[in-house]
């Protein structure tokens, strides 16, 4: 017997038509759907502050298709849309109901929102403390009021920041009774919620080897058929674009992750514990995990206002580019001087485009003041002289700070319909004995010759963001690959290949188990997405990058070989 848990929403703006897709296409016991990225929260802060709800309404038009077949099914609703409202995205979806003449259960979940409370504000990635007020301050809850609500008669449960993997370790807990000393199962429940977290992605969607993946364009969202021990497989609907493979899957496994202990609310699950296997066509088995007690701290995910930027992007073409772009910014500078503002970055990308950014806690400085006169220099510039964007207003930007709190002073509550439902928060007893250290790889010397070839070639990689920091993840599909993939991406290796690393302290981790390895770049991206001034602020396109990079692969490794 299994529980069969389907996403439908990876980000807040996913295809909305993917509720009905998973109802529709076959049998699924939980709907869920994730819609709260880190820049997300900072995005619906800015919606309250216009007077638009601080929840997400997309959830509320996928709902409108599905939640009458998901009553007359049995499915359960569950998803983390309520954002920084939870009790206004529960009574929309009252109303909603009203509307369609249903009465589902509804049921919402609180106490993620710190916002006011007095908080240690030193930042978790950095150390450094903030001296600015937060715009909102919401903690990282588990799964467990998830449960709680499920077990209460609820149809529809809204929380507001939880986990990502909370949306599928929830209804495990409460399909399958798990307590909190049950650290294994809860682990592999995380891993499956991590996998199915972010949509397509498990399903070949932005997979580095694409051109294996049919019907990419249609592309099925993923189902974790979740099992009573915490495995589970990954699968999608028959009929369906994309693909699942142990390649789609180990993909999303080193997705925004750091080392090989991945901390939650509820458990750490061991991602070197974790076991892949292909059972049959778009079925993949995760099974293995081992877990650990969580940790006595939750994260904060703390978002202010710090300011105002601007971006003015200019195209450099024919012979001498760097020069021309010396001149740009020259001419740029002395009508309005580069000290004068807060911040400053200017990028030549190689297919010479010139950005340069301001930021300024000045409106007007970092407004029309800079764009306009970066315009005034288009007869008095390089030749060739044109821009991709107009003169125009700067726009307030956030700034993502997270932080840490003690656990136990953290009250989830439930609420069902309007009513308090008992909760009782629990923890999980340190085990008499711990689990082994990670796993060292086996580093392979393959000798022979060598031939110069971009490393994408036997490597696959996924790249994303955790705050101002980046993560690379890179596998292989053979031991013998990896093994050479080892030994050969060092962090020194790593920074030979894509110099603009360089500055950057990395961080290194070793999954021999999936055949993978995954870097953790610090500061890579500023302050965060919402800040970063890069072109790529949340770093998607890093691994594309590094798979790019010629190297020297020994020619038994390579396809055709």
């Amino acid at each position: 017997m299994t529980l069969r848990i389907a996403n439908c929403s990876g980000f807040f703006g996913d295809r909305l038509s993917a509720a009905r897709e998973m109802v529709e296409g076959g049998p699924i016991d939980v709907l869920t759907g994730d819609w709260l990225a880190e820049l997300t929260m900072l995005i619906l802060a800015g919606n309250r502050l216009k007077g638009r709800p601080g929840y997400a309404p997309t959830f509320l038009r996928q709902l409108e298709d599905v939640l009458g077949p998901c009553l007359d099914r049995g499915i359960k609703i569950v998803s983390n849309a309520g954002g920084l409202d939870p009790a206004g995205c529960a009574e929309a979806v009252h109303e909603l109901a009203g509307r369609l003449g249903l009465s589902p259960n509804v049921a919402y979940v609180t106490g993620d929102d710190l916002t006011g409370r007095p908080l240690d504000l030193i930042n978790a990635d950095t150390g450094e403390r903030l001296d600015a007020t937060p715009l909102t301050a919401n903690a990282y809850l588990g799964g467990r009021p998830i449960a709680t609500a499920l077990s209460a008669g609820a149809d529809v449960v809204v929380t507001g920041r939880v986990t990502d993997a909370a949306l599928v370790t929830g209804p495990g807990m409460w399909r399958y009774g798990w307590g909190p000393g049950d650290l294994d199962a809860l682990a592999g429940s995380v891993v499956a919620g991590h996998v199915i977290e972010c949509g397509c992605q498990a399903t070949g969607g932005n997979y580095a080897f694409f051109q294996e993946v049919p019907d990419l364009a249609r592309c099925g969202f993923p189902i974790a058929e979740l099992r009573a021990d915490g495995s589970a497989v990954i699968t999608k609907h028959p009929g369906t674009g994309g693909l699942v493979s142990i390649g789609t899957v180990t993909a999303q496994l080193v997705y925004e992750i750091g080392g090989p202990r991945y901390p939650g609310p509820d458990v750490v699950a061991r991602f070197d514990t974790i076991t892949l296997s292909q059972e049959g066509p778009d079925r993949v088995l995760v099974s293995g995990v081992r877990g650990e007690p969580p940790p006595d701290t939750l994260k904060v995910a703390v978002n202010y206002l710090a300011g105002y930027r601007n971006t003015m992007t200019l195209v450099l073409t024919g012979l001498d580019v760097e020069a021309k772009a010396r001149v740009a910014e020259e001419a740029i500078w002395a009508r309005v001087p580069r000290e004068s503002f807060d911040q400053v970055d200017v990028t030549l990308t190689g297919g010479g485009l010139l950005r340069i950014t301001v930021m300024d806690a000045d409106r007007h400085k970092a407004g029309r003041a800079f764009s306009s006169a970066v315009v005034e220099t288009g007869l008095s510039s390089y030749p060739g002289f044109h821009g991709l964007t107009p003169p125009g207003d700067a726009s307030p930007y956030g700034v993502y700070w997270p932080v840490l709190v003690p656990a136990a002073e953290i009250r989830p509550r439930v609420f069902l319909n309007g009513d308090e439902v008992p909760h009782e928060a629990s923890r999980a007893a340190p085990p008499a004995g711990s689990l082994p250290a990670p796993a060292r790889s086996e580093v392979t010397s393959i000798g022979g010759p060598v031939v110069r070839a971009p490393l994408g070639r036997i490597a696959g990689a996924r790249s994303g963001d955790k705050g101002g920091n980046a993560n690379l993840g890179v596998w292989a599909d053979t031991a013998g690959r990896y093994g050479w993939l080892a030994a050969h991406l060092t962090i020194a290796k790593l920074q030979e290949l894509l110099p603009d690393l360089a500055p950057y302290r990395i961080e290194r981790f070793e999954l021999p188990n999936i055949l993978a390895l995954n870097f953790v770049v610090h500061g890579l991206l500023g302050r965060g997405v919402a800040a970063s001034p890069r072109m790529d602020p949340q770093a998607k396109a890093l691994g594309e990058e590094l798979r790019a990079q010629l190297t020297d692969i020994p020619a038994e490794l390579l396809p055709d070989a």
